[in-house]
């Protein structure tokens, strides 16, 4: 695997040339549309090591069996085949690339119930575990129910896991830290909230809970964590593990609303694994920055493996990037959420270079509209790369993606290719 940063006067054939691959290939694997490259956009440029001609009658099964692979692996490595209905004869797919060894490194994701099915099915193929997001719940301690069928499916369909999600989302699909207050003050609320989460497990086939609870007050700090071992308790005696996803703290009384009531010696030692949300400083009503800059990853990283098994901890990857209308204006101006292809898109709309901070580990990029200039901060596969090479020095158990919901195919043919470190 080799990243190229696109150059004045690259095209896709003289990258192609260069690195002795198709161009049509690299084109798939970037998500670029024609012809058109943008200076300073890094392409994730994969070597086959074998690569085989379809003939007539064969199937993927046939075709794996001789080549002593699986058909997941076959998908994983030519992606395009997931919608189609049969095999091309004479077209040439990749049996496998250079360098390629088995993944060591777990790899999840949420997505909301309207992602697109195309870009769940894509995803699909690279992750072990799905996660619906969100279940949220009401004083009485019943759930208000999602729509998730049609993710559930689509996880059977490809055989990974499925994790539900708990928040407290009230009716209003906001976060209510009131309904955290009343669980955590009344047993028997508690009780009927853990019930009605086993049923539904079980009904939807559910293997694992993941808890993202937010802005706990302060004092309810031992309370949470009280919550989260009557919840494993529960769960583990059913046969169904317990996550818990945290904000990315520093040190134990780090200040504020979104930190006080998180002890993560605790929680790291109630539940069977966690999630650290280890992005959003870079956000949409703040300044313009990295969503995820490493060093401040890293000192999230720092705290947490001081204090938590990190054969426990799954690493946040942000799968989005923001849009500044400059100049930044605290409290007035928002940011557009976007995704790696708007990113690209943006930039190529008007004709400016993408350029790369080497301190934060992301790529960022300005231009000017008829309404003023902006900035953009976004991910693509340098910065992806970084935030792997960091699950490997730390020796996190994984990473998980907030969120699945926008496309990132450079990502996904990089997550294809991890090998043990």
């Amino acid at each position: 695997m080799e990243i190229y940063i696109v150059k004045q006067g690259d095209t896709l054939d003289s990258i192609a040339n260069r690195f002795g691959v198709s161009a049509a290939r690299i084109a798939y694997d970037n998500e670029v549309n024609g012809e058109s490259l943008v200076v300073g956009q890094a392409l994730i440029v994969l070597r086959p090591e074998i690569i085989y001609t379809i003939k007539d009658g064969d199937t993927l099964q046939s075709i794996a069996d001789n080549f002593q692979t699986t058909e997941l692996q076959l998908m994983r490595n030519n992606s395009y085949m997931l919608n189609e209905d049969f095999l091309l004869p004479g077209r040439t797919i990749v049996i496998t690339f250079e360098e390629m060894e088995q993944r060591a490194i777990d790899v999840f994701g949420y997505a909301y119930a309207f992602i697109l099915e195309t870009v769940l099915e894509e995803a699909c193929l690279y992750i072990q575990e799905l996660l619906p997001f969100s279940y949220g719940f009401n004083e009485d301690g019943s759930l208000i129910l999602m729509n998730d069928e049609r993710l559930l499916a689509t996880a059977v369909r490809f055989e990974i896991q499925k994790r539900m999600v708990l928040t407290p989302l009230d009716r209003n699909e906001r976060f209510n830290n009131q309904l955290v207050v009343r669980l955590l003050s009344d047993e028997g609320m508690r009780k009927t909230l853990i019930d009605n989460v086993i049923l539904t497990m079980r009904e939807k086939g559910y293997e694992a809970l993941d808890i993202d609870f937010e802005f706990i007050p302060g004092e309810y700090r031992e309370a949470y964590v009280t919550f989260i071992e009557e919840v494993r308790s529960r769960l583990n005696a059913e046969g169904y593990q317990v996550s818990v996803a945290l904000p990315p703290k520093i040190s134990d009384d780090q200040p504020g609303l979104l930190y006080e009531g998180i002890d993560y010696q605790a929680i790291g030692n109630a539940a069977d694994s966690i999630f650290l949300m280890t992005y959003e400083w870079g956000y949409k009503y703040g300044p313009p920055m990295a969503v995820a800059p490493i060093p401040s990853v890293r000192r999230v990283l720092d705290y947490a493996v001081s204090v938590i098994d990190r054969n426990k901890i799954n690493m946040g990857i942000p799968n989005y990037g923001y849009d500044w209308p400059l100049p930044y204006e605290r409290g007035v101006t928002v940011a557009d959420t976007i995704g790696y292809s708007d990113a690209i898109q943006r930039a190529m709309d008007y004709g400016v270079s993408i350029l790369y901070d080497e301190e934060a580990q992301a790529p960022y990029f300005y231009y000017a509209a008829d309404e003023g200039e902006h900035v953009v901060w976004f991910e693509d596969i340098r910065s992806i790369q970084a935030k792997y090479d960091l699950i490997r020095e730390y020796g996190l158990n994984g990473g998980g993606y907030w969120n699945l919901m926008r496309e990132f195919r450079q990502n996904w043919m990089y997550v294809n290719q991890i090998k043990e470190g």
